[in-house]
């Protein structure tokens, strides 16, 4: 191996807008109060689901998950994007692309798994009423949980690891504001269809099959809605999951049109979408969670009037000496 393909690179340079300082300025305003609106949308979610007693479900427990994911989806490269925006030169460690490479690319997968298993609960949940408490109980969501988190990690971990394997001849300079995937891969100086066969098979396995099972668990959902009598009973079982469809439409929605839209001839307009994808998705979750769920907003009006807080606190001090008796 030549000495070029021996130069060892400690740290690489996020090209961004490269040049465009105006529109960078523009977007280092919309990306903070994004982010801002992300956390703390999605914090304030979480915290419904642990303070509210009627939010101590299934479904919500998934949604703590699913928020819980964003925050760090999105904390995971924004804040140290925002940073480059105001310098000129923009430069990441190798430990620090390669963490955030591993981050993006995990909670990403991460994402899909956590649709389909909230798709499935409300399969159980509108198709097998009875079996519900079966089917869906604490010890069940938690594998459910663990698995989705867990797989997308061993994958991501895969993935980085047939990455950092490749020579890239010291080339540093990635075209992206974030150690993205395949904007790393192209820095590479030897043949990568090991990892575009890797790629693609976890796509259809971590991207494609929660899709399908999406679409057949809604397909079961429809049928049984339209057996239901009434109208009323009818528009109840559908709000039960509007959101979550929602939620699953702008997120396949907005992967569609990055992925099959005609390139642009302005390859900023692509760095510019993929953004906008990665930022803006995650902040609406709890703005449509918040809007389309009669639970979530009782439980958040609830907390604003400091009534969780009171109920907690005194259910607190109702079990304290309960606790000090069988602990003693």
């Amino acid at each position: 191996m030549s000495g070029t393909n021996q130069t060892v690179v400690t740290e690489y340079v996020l090209l961004g807008l490269h040049g465009h300082h105006n529109l960078e300025a523009v977007l280092f305003v919309l990306c903070l109060g994004i982010y801002l609106v992300n956390v703390l949308g999605n914090s304030l979610l979480i915290g419904l689901n642990v303070l509210a007693p009627r939010l101590h479900s299934p479904m919500y427990f998934f949604l703590s998950n699913l928020s819980l994911m964003d925050i760090c989806g999105t904390s995971s490269f924004v804040p140290l994007m925002l940073v480059n925006f105001l310098k000129a030169r923009r430069t990441i460690s190798f430990p620090g692309c390669a963490l955030q490479m591993y981050l993006t690319l995990a909670l990403g997968s991460t994402e899909c798994l956590l649709l389909a298993v909230m798709a499935y609960d409300r399969y159980a949940a509108i198709c097998q009423p009875l079996r519900y408490p079966e089917l869906m109980s604490g010890q069940t969501c938690m594998q459910m949980a663990l698995l989705s988190w867990g797989t997308s990690f061993a994958n991501s971990l895969l993935q980085s690891i047939l990455v950092w394997r490749l020579p890239f001849c010291g080339h540093s300079v990635i075209n992206h504001f974030f150690c993205e995937i395949l904007a790393v891969l192209k820095l590479a100086c030897r043949d990568i269809s090991l990892n575009a066969l890797t790629i693609m098979v976890a796509t259809v396995v971590l991207t494609l099959a929660p899709l399908l099972l999406i679409c057949l668990s809604y397909v079961f959902i429809l049928a049984a809605i339209l057996r239901v009598p009434s109208a009323a009973g009818r528009r109840k079982a559908f709000s039960t999951c509007s959101a979550h469809l929602t939620v699953v439409v702008i997120f396949y929605g907005t992967i569609s049109f990055m992925y099959f839209k005609p390139k642009a001839k302005d390859p900023k307009l692509d760095k510019i979408i993929t953004l906008f994808y990665g930022v803006v998705t995650p902040s609406l979750n709890p703005i449509i969670y918040s809007l389309r769920n009669a639970e979530v907003k009782a439980a958040a009006v609830a907390l604003l009037g400091g009534r969780l807080l009171s109920r907690k606190a005194s259910r607190c001090h109702c079990c304290s000496p309960s606790l000090s008796v069988s602990t003693g």
